[in-house]
């Protein structure tokens, strides 16, 4: 990698007061960021006087304003935007306010990306989760998506297949541009999918990996919080059709040991053999969460994550059926079909 290249990191915030600065004090410890644009997404909490603060110790950080959202605009999508317009690195690193970027990340995505010779660079972060349903929920979503997404396919030029992850999205600036940047998914919920979509179909290659020792995020600090995120997210990411939701839950939900379970009270039997199967799958579960890099006694939540991702997955095509969904206080009018 020429050592003159040089990275912009843009960061959308609104409501991040709880987050902001450590995520800004993680990008300006990377020596191959020269610029860090926090764009405030007309926050109403303390976002706005923790940017004041940052600030006055980080020269290197540009806050910038959005005033208003422009109609057929996701919110994330116009502020980084604005970021992106401002930006004059060779490389912009797109990431979120709920992201830490960890010690040398800068330079390892750099690095990936000169000995693959990829035009966008993305990883999958490290999950930070203290709760029963972070730790229910969100390892059975990624283990769900690692199946669909699979690094493999996404990195092979001879493949349509096409991922990335938003948390962690570094693109060459000129790559950026040529496509249209965020205003060529201006309407997109999973911009960062649409992005990586538009990349490849432009010939640009793709560098998708685990994200372990580059950034970690806590994603959702309450469970409402939670449930509005993936309930926006599911449906699309599963193709966005019902077909593929009935497919989804054919395969996720473990129907044979649950009825034979049920029928314990016909015969023992059943419901023995129902124990055997389900604790079957419990162990499959704590496999695949440790080929994701998860803990595998994770799978002790297999159930309520089950469940969980299960209600979300129908929610989630619910609101896509009613033509809306919510995002930080925001409605976005979404279609049901892509």
């Amino acid at each position: 990698m020429n050592p003159s290249m040089s990275v912009s990191a843009i960061v959308p915030a609104r409501n991040e007061e709880a987050t902001i600065a450590a995520a800004v004090e993680s990008l300006a410890a990377q020596p191959e960021i020269k610029e860090i644009f926090v764009v405030n997404d007309q926050s109403i909490d303390g976002t706005a006087a923790q940017l004041e603060r940052l600030s006055a110790r980080y020269e290197q950080l540009r806050v910038l304003e959005t005033k208003t959202l422009p109609s057929g605009w996701v919110g994330k999508n116009y502020a980084v935007w604005l970021g992106a317009a401002q930006a004059t690195g060779d490389w912009l690193l797109f990431t979120d306010a709920d992201g830490v970027q960890l010690p040398g990340s800068t330079g390892r995505a750099l690095a990936d990306a000169a000995v693959t010779g990829a035009g966008l660079v993305s990883y999958s972060p490290e999950q930070e989760m203290h709760s029963w349903w972070e730790r229910a929920l969100i390892p059975f979503v990624y283990t769900r998506l690692a199946q669909k997404f699979s690094y493999d396919t996404v990195n092979d030029p001879g493949s349509q297949a096409a991922a990335a992850n938003g948390q962690y999205l570094l693109i060459r600036r000129e790559d950026y541009a040529r496509i249209g940047g965020h205003a060529a998914v201006a309407g997109e919920v999973l911009e960062d999918v649409a992005l990586a979509r538009l990349d490849k179909q432009a010939g640009i290659r793709l560098h998708f990996a685990s994200g372990f020792g580059i950034i970690r995020v806590r994603m959702y600090r309450t469970f409402g919080a939670m449930w509005q995120g993936w309930t926006k997210n599911l449906y699309p990411l599963v193709n966005g059709t019902s077909r593929a939701v009935g497919r989804e839950l054919r395969g996720v939900v473990p129907w044979i040991p649950l009825l034979l379970l049920l029928l314990t009270p016909v015969h023992l039997i059943l419901g023995v053999l129902g124990a055997v199967l389900l604790a079957g799958r419990h162990a499959a579960y704590a496999a695949t969460l440790q080929r994701n890099r998860f803990h595998g006694w994770y799978a002790l939540y297999y159930i309520a994550g089950v469940a969980l991702y299960a209600a979300a997955l129908l929610t989630s095509e619910w609101r896509y059926a009613r033509g809306s969904v919510s995002w930080k206080g925001r409605e976005y009018t979404v279609n049901r079909d892509p």
